[in-house]
């Protein structure tokens, strides 16, 4: 089927609704085959655009369009597959970005939006499936970016005027706070480990590093002589990748006991050369990193069960949010643990820091009461002593 367009300016028309808003349409013409089909396309209603003048403002962009010989994507499906082939690429997007995108896309976006005109997403609406969603508020969140990112390209591609999705409410409030490990926890599952994952968990213990980060370490990244990591490279679902920031990129230090508990561990191992990577699949005869997820399973959970560790959720990233904790604890300086944490903003770092473990706020809740209530609280502690047998 052949579509062609003649150079039209298009008629701005306002179409009156009894129960709605009234709307500003631009109506044109296409020439599909032998027949002048007449289409026409939402500009904004009256409380977008008070005015004709503003009106024909905003149809300018328009009216560049109708007259381009590429037609402009009509549905969200359309303004998917255009940002997908043109944004979602490995010289712009990270493989981590690209397969987030698609996948929130496909199972969340698509199924209720796709057949939707871009003109018809209202902001109320989407905020209202959002809420309807049964998923964490950090998922719906990202799903919000996800479509907000698909306006935002429609809107630099001077397809729409508004971005529907910018002003739709929502909240990445976690519904429970993260499960750290306390000194001792993290003593006890030390002891449960091998040689390898005794490395693993020093490391990504004591220097914070992502679990894509983590993955794609090899031997040449290890300084024995700074006893500094270098951190230059991510690997996410076996793809080497750039680093999630470019403040990423930058080494940390190695604590005397957790080098040598690498080199412990490179004695042991069959792929010790400098390009092999510090934790390798056996399985693939190293030229791939192992699977985080399935050594959590298989060997990190079970020895949080036998060092009796229970009722804590752990992952890789609980180890870097424990660190967090407990340079807090310590009394480390904000600036000095975004360093070491290689965040990009110290608002991140401050969220790590305001999750003090429960025994610490206990501590310090005593403290204050001892000063308001000195005579009490003695009276108090002697009560609750335990007799003696």
């Amino acid at each position: 089927m052949i579509v062609s367009r003649r150079f039209q300016n298009g008629s701005l028309t306002l179409v009156k609704n009894l129960t709605k808003p009234d709307t500003w349409f631009l109506r044109f013409y296409e020439e599909v085959g032998d027949k002048r089909v007449y289409r026409r396309k939402r500009i904004g209603t009256v409380r977008d655009f008070p005015h004709r003048r503003d009106a024909e403002k905003a149809a300018l962009v328009l009216r560049g369009n109708i007259n381009n010989d590429v037609s402009s994507p009509e549905t969200v499906n359309d303004l998917l597959a255009h940002h997908h082939k043109h944004e979602l690429t490995p010289a712009r997007k990270a493989f981590a970005s690209i397969e987030n995108h698609l996948t929130l896309s496909k199972c969340y976006i698509t199924p209720r939006w796709g057949t939707y005109k871009l003109g018809a997403v209202r902001t109320v609406q989407v905020e209202e499936w959002l809420d309807s969603l049964t998923l964490a508020p950090a998922s719906k969140t990202k799903i919000k970016s996800v479509f907000s990112v698909l306006f935002s390209h429609a809107i630099r591609h001077e397809w729409v005027s508004l971005n529907p999705i910018s002003k739709v409410r929502t909240s990445s409030k976690s519904l429970r706070e993260k499960d750290v490990l306390t000194p001792a926890e993290f003593q006890a599952l030390l002891v449960e480990l091998s040689v390898r994952e005794v490395a693993m968990v020093l490391l990504i213990g004591s220097t914070g590093v992502r679990r894509s980060e983590l993955m794609a370490l090899v031997w040449t990244d290890i300084n024995v002589e700074t006893m500094e990591v270098s951190i230059t490279k991510s690997c996410v679902r076996n793809r080497l990748g750039d680093t999630k920031k470019e403040c990423s990129r930058r080494p940390v230090p190695l604590h005397p006991l957790v080098l040598e508990s690498l080199l412990d561990w490179k004695r042991q191992s069959r792929y010790k050369n400098d390009g092999d990577f510090l934790f390798p699949s056996i399985r693939l005869n190293g030229t791939k990193p192992l699977s985080p997820d399935s050594l959590l399973k298989k060997a990190i959970r079970p020895a949080l069960i036998r060092a009796g560790i229970k009722g804590k959720i752990i992952g890789w990233h609980n180890f870097r949010h424990t660190l967090g904790t407990l340079l807090w604890a310590v009394g480390t300086d904000i600036k000095v643990a975004q360093d070491l944490l290689r965040h990009a903003n110290s608002r991140t770092t401050l969220d790590i820091y305001t999750h003090a473990v429960s025994q610490q706020k206990r501590d310090a809740n005593t403290k204050v009461v001892e000063l308001l209530l000195p005579g009490r609280v003695l009276k108090a502690q002697h009560l609750s002593a335990p007799s003696p047998l």
